[in-house]
């Protein structure tokens, strides 16, 4: 995955995000959550900032209850035609694309042939493309929950197929994302121990770059595995 992301031009452990407040984040041995009100608070979006370390990231993420209510798979209209609507590759095949190690062939229709990925939830080397599913990092149920219910469609469907940020997406195997599903880090992390300053790392800044909430044991979760992540950085800045 770090190979992936210097690949398409960011840092190791530095994400991109959306700053949710314009209340200042709270301060680092406290831990303590920006509070919002069940009507989720918007924010214009400043310029990108100085990376910070994961605690203080995960301090900027609002603290509420979800709200499941309303929520329909079909809701976020995902897989739509890709950056390059003339390549006859959707947005699932493009993520497949972009992050494949070894590049494989690709024939009318998106076809692919051959090709090496790496799985980074599970540790996984994949050499057949139909072996990935593509992840959507904070589930779309999670993102309906989380704030993603008073989206309107046109942002339902930007999140779900969103190629302007590496981070929203992403190919592993078939497996790992099953056994993911919905859950927050609450209730899955990755079986991949060593992907697990990374993956707290990408889930906080896709809350951010999104405006969305956690309930209190997703954010506790969080922070307990940044315990073990002192030089693990997030920079964020808006979604469109």
């Amino acid at each position: 995955m770090i190979k992936n992301l210097l690949k398409r031009g960011l840092p190791a452990l530095a994400f991109t995000a959306l700053p949710l407040l314009a209340t200042a984040p709270a301060a680092h041995a406290a831990h303590g959550p920006t509070s919002v009100p069940a009507a989720f608070v918007f924010a214009g979006a400043p310029a990108v900032r100085a990376p910070l370390p994961l605690f203080e990231a995960i301090d900027r993420i609002a603290v509420a209850d979800e709200q499941r209510e309303g929520y329909k798979r079909d809701l976020y209209k995902h897989w739509n035609r890709g950056l390059n609507a003339t390549d006859g590759c959707d947005t699932r095949r493009e993520v497949i694309l972009s992050e494949a190690v070894e590049a494989p062939q690709v024939a009318a229709g998106c076809k692919m042939s051959g090709g090496t990925w790496l799985s980074p939830y599970d540790d996984v080397v994949v050499t057949d493309a139909a072996g990935l599913d593509v992840d959507h990092f904070v589930p779309l149920a999670e993102v309906h929950d989380s704030g993603g219910f008073a989206w309107n469609a046109a942002r339902r469907e930007t999140y779900a197929n969103d190629q302007a940020s590496p981070l929203t997406l992403i190919a592993v195997t078939a497996k790992s994302n099953r056994s993911k599903a919905d859950k927050d880090p609450a209730q899955w992390l990755p079986p991949a121990g060593g992907y697990h300053c990374e993956y707290a790392a990408q889930w906080t800044a896709t809350k951010l770059r999104w405006n969305l909430a956690a309930d209190d044991a997703e954010r506790q979760a969080l922070l307990g595995v940044a315990e073990d992540c002192p030089n693990t950085t997030v920079v964020y800045e808006a979604a469109p």
